[in-house]
């Protein structure tokens, strides 16, 4: 499935306008409020208060030639546009924003031999904006140049308050640091990319509060940053450990229950204002935090559905002695953490959805959604309990098409990705005159080497079926647990000493051997 619904450079190069007007003043400041409360609430790219000023004094001394200014500000804009517009229909590119993107990637190819914080905060806000063109690769390579630029200035290290006297711009530096390593963790585990850098090169701290009344008016709360460092680590740590072909001591078991315990730990941990079980409106990067938490888990345990489901279409039956009773309850309790973490996603889109909140050009909430939607469809086929599931597949499926249609370029690719994985079910309902619902069944039943041991509602809230069937994956996600994966059974797995029992090698190759590597990764 070629990746083609992205905006091409020739199309780039057509907006291409160097005498591109700033905007009105008023626009101006609309553009950077809008930015302030839909992304630096979620990572840290600019300083709130010094930015606005900054603003301000470029329209008071009517300075727009300084290139670092202007590219920043123009990379602003572009966000600010591309969260608040509709559409912008013209015959290259109708994703709002675009011109100003353009014009500010024009001013970046030289990179400076000594740079400054401005630039960096650029790459950083261009990256993001890359993803709304649907053009990823641009998005990694400019932030692999904001983490090498960064490197240079010692951004990975504490600086002394002699070399720095200003708390606020001393703290900025150990942000935009972490920004830029939530940003690697988070775009490698969206394609499969290794990380750029180890976490045993990075010396700077953790964020802290300034002193004094100013914390608030430039920096985001201290506790989400840390949670987000927290939850980027973990990332990394999963596509290091279960996506890379590195060599490891440990079985694939002992690494997935290594994982699943940082999870755990990492949720334990989160204070109360950072969890969804909350009262009153839950805001928009707190959900964002707990996509990106499902999102971890399923990348850590879809390898083990994905395993499932070869399993369970494959026609051979073994003899089942208590060893492999044990293996496949194994299975099936982490092929439930997958499936669960899938549902949970599923809700909170949903219910961001019903409400108008999901940003209508946004990549990552579309492919949130493809990645919950690609693991409905295997629950439903692998286990006939599950087979409400695809229900909650055709609902992704049909607001990916909304999304499509009014002009969302990642949403449109994963839109159509599902086409042709709905194609696929309508081929094996059609064949032979049966339906892959059944015939799945029937292979289950008559195998021995079934996965389908245990109710999906063993390990949580989010397996648990209403009476007309429908998982209540449906119910309002703010009730829900923020350990859903977890139950008896996965208490049981993590708690081992010592998971020690070999599997298949097909199920430490499935990962490697799947035809389309990028598809089963995003």
């Amino acid at each position: 499935m070629p990746r083609t619904q992205y905006t091409p450079e020739t199309a780039l190069m057509k907006i291409c306008n160097p005498a591109i007007e700033w905007p009105s003043l008023p626009r101006a400041r609309l553009l950077l409020q809008i930015v302030f409360s839909q992304v630096t609430r979620v990572y840290h790219l600019v300083l709130r208060k010094s930015t606005i000023d900054e603003l301000e004094d470029a329209y008071r001394k009517d300075n727009f030639d300084d290139p670092v200014l202007k590219c920043k500000f123009f990379a602003l804009f572009a966000l600010g546009e591309v969260y608040s517009a509709r559409s912008t229909p013209s015959l290259e590119c109708n994703v709002p924003g675009v011109a100003y993107y353009v014009n500010a990637m024009t001013m970046i190819p030289i990179l400076p031999e000594r740079p400054s914080l401005a630039h960096i905060e650029t790459l950083l806000l261009l990256s993001l904006y890359s993803f709304f063109l649907n053009r990823r690769h641009s998005a990694f390579l400019l932030v692999g140049s904001a983490m090498r630029l960064g490197l240079t200035v010692g951004l990975n290290h504490n600086i002394p308050e002699s070399k720095c006297p200003d708390p606020v711009q001393r703290e900025h530096r150990t942000r935009l640091w972490w920004a830029i390593y939530v940003f690697d963790r988070m775009y490698g585990s969206k394609v499969g990319w290794p990380i750029q850098i180890s976490d045993a090169d990075i010396y700077v701290d953790m964020p802290s509060n300034v002193p004094g009344d100013i914390h608030n008016d430039h920096t985001s709360d201290t506790e989400f940053l840390t949670a987000s460092i927290g939850l980027a680590k973990i990332t990394g740590q999963v596509i290091d450990r279960v996506y890379s072909r590195k060599r490891f001591p440990e079985s694939f078991l002992q690494r997935e229950q290594k994982l699943l315990i940082s999870l755990k730990e990492w949720s334990c941990a989160l204070p109360s204002q950072i969890r969804l079980n909350r009262d009153g409106p839950v805001p928009m990067n707190v959900i964002s935090l707990h996509l990106q938490f499902n999102q971890c888990i399923m990348l850590a345990s879809r390898p083990i559905l994905l395993h499932a489901l070869i399993q369970a279409t494959s026609p051979e039956s073994t003899t089942e002695d208590n060893a492999q009773t044990n293996i496949r309850q194994t299975l099936k309790t982490l092929s439930d953490a997958c499936i669960h973490a899938a549902r949970h996603t599923h809700s909170l889109i949903v219910e961001e959805w019903t409400n108008g909140s999901v940003p209508i050009f946004g990549y990552f909430y579309a492919h949130y959604l493809f990645s919950s939607a690609l693991i409905m469809v295997i629950s439903s086929l692998v286990y006939p309990e599950n087979s409400n599931d695809f229900a909650l597949f055709e609902a992704a499926f049909e607001i990916l098409r909304a999304m499509s249609s009014h002009g969302n370029l990642a949403a449109t690719e994963f839109y159509d990705n599902l086409e042709c994985v709905k194609q696929c079910l309508d081929k094996i309902q059609t064949s032979e005159g049966g339906h892959f619902h059944s015939d799945l069944s029937r292979v289950a039943e008559s195998s021995t080497d079934s996965l389908a041991v245990t109710a999906p509602n063993q390990l949580g809230v989010f397996g648990n079926t209403a009476g007309s069937g429908i998982p209540e994956s449906t119910a309002p996600a703010n009730d829900a647990n923020d350990m859903a994966f977890l139950g008896e059974s996965m208490e049981e797995f993590l708690a081992q000493p010592d998971v020690d029992f070999l599997l298949d090698p097909s199920l430490t190759d499935t990962v490697y051997s799947w035809p389309n590597l990028s598809l089963w990764t995003a």
